[in-house]
């Protein structure tokens, strides 16, 4: 087998993202890892973090090369200003931007096998005048992907999303059965596509308390959710629910079932970020290409200190290689 290349970008330039890029690549990897980002922020961060690493410039010409320890491959983005950890610096924000564009760049003319993202700042992009609400929407837009799913997975559970960042008080108008149908199937499709799953059991949460209590508590359930889930069953889909949610994530339910689709953001990730937190993988389903993420911020206050932990990007860059080795060879 031919070795993959997998780009990673660490994303925010005063959080962790740098410190996490240099960890991992401390010991050998059996992949071509390229991270793109400043060289001399890597430099810099590394010298704070007391760890040895030896950098090279990307090659796009050469065959992709195992990873030797404490050594890193660079594909050089130049930051606009200086970099002091822990510090956000809104001037950096377009810095930030590019390295994703370059990372969409390569992974969309097949130049690197998958991509790995660190965490980035939402609200100092912003600040800096870009409209951004996350990794997920900005891979869509970029690609022009009609729709994309947020899922989320340990070892224990996987947790997809219906709505993603987005207000509370927006949840319910959001939810609407073209949104339901599509999300559900691409939920689908990427769990057989991703995980072998030739008929993955989707376990869908209501919007409201007790999945609405038979319209007392809400008519979402029975007006919306309820109509799409019995359309798909109609086409072969295996699907639970609507479910409340406050029962959905009991052991027993979950031995039932291959994923749970929660309706918005904070009715499933704090269950799944409760059991399985720096051992999450964030993935994009429904990008043309092969897109993983850590599951947690830019902890500022971590940044240069040593003691932010890279297991959930070890996770996130080992899936990635797993998901891409699948593309390839169907193993």
């Amino acid at each position: 087998m031919s070795i993959l290349r997998i780009a990673l970008t660490p994303g925010e330039p005063a959080g962790i993202g740098p410190d996490l890029a240099i960890q991992i690549v401390q010991q050998e990897l059996p992949l071509e890892l390229v991270v793109i980002a400043d060289p001399n922020l890597l430099k810099a961060r590394a010298t704070t973090l007391n760890l040895p690493l030896v950098i090279q410039e990307f090659n796009a010409e050469k065959e992709p090369e195992l990873n030797k320890a404490c050594h890193l491959t660079v594909l050089p983005v130049p930051l606009v200003e200086s970099v002091q950890p822990g510090k956000i610096n809104a001037a950096n924000a377009q810095y930030v931007l590019d390295t994703l564009t370059r990372a969409a760049v390569g992974c969309s003319n097949g130049e690197f096998d998958a991509l790995v993202t660190g965490p980035v700042h939402k609200g100092i992009i912003n600040e800096a005048g870009f409209s951004f609400y996350g990794h997920t929407e900005f891979f869509a837009e970029f690609t022009k992907t009609p729709h994309v799913v947020m899922l989320l997975a340990t070892n224990e559970m996987r947790v997809a999303l219906v709505t993603t960042h987005l207000a509370l008080r927006d949840v319910p108008d959001a939810i609407t059965k073209p949104l339901l149908n599509k999300t559900l199937q691409v939920l689908h499709k990427g769990l057989q596509q991703y995980f072998s799953l030739a008929e993955p059991r989707i376990a869908v949460c209501g919007l409201n308390p007790h999945a609405g209590e038979g319209g007392h508590l809400g008519r979402e359930e029975i007006d919306v959710i309820l109509p799409v889930l019995e359309e798909l069953r109609g086409q072969g889909f295996n699907l639970l629910g609507p479910l409340s949610a406050d029962t959905v994530f009991t052991h027993n339910q979950l031995l039932q079932t291959d994923a749970v689709l929660a309706m918005y953001h904070d009715q499933g990730l704090p269950v799944l970020k409760h059991s399985g937190f720096h051992q999450a993988v964030n993935l994009t389903l429904g990008l043309p290409f092969i897109r993983t993420s850590v599951d947690h911020g830019t902890a500022l206050e971590l940044a240069g200190t040593g003691r932010a932990e890279s297991t959930s990007l070890t996770a996130a860059t080992r899936m990635a290689a797993m998901i891409a080795r699948r593309k390839r060879y169907g193993v």
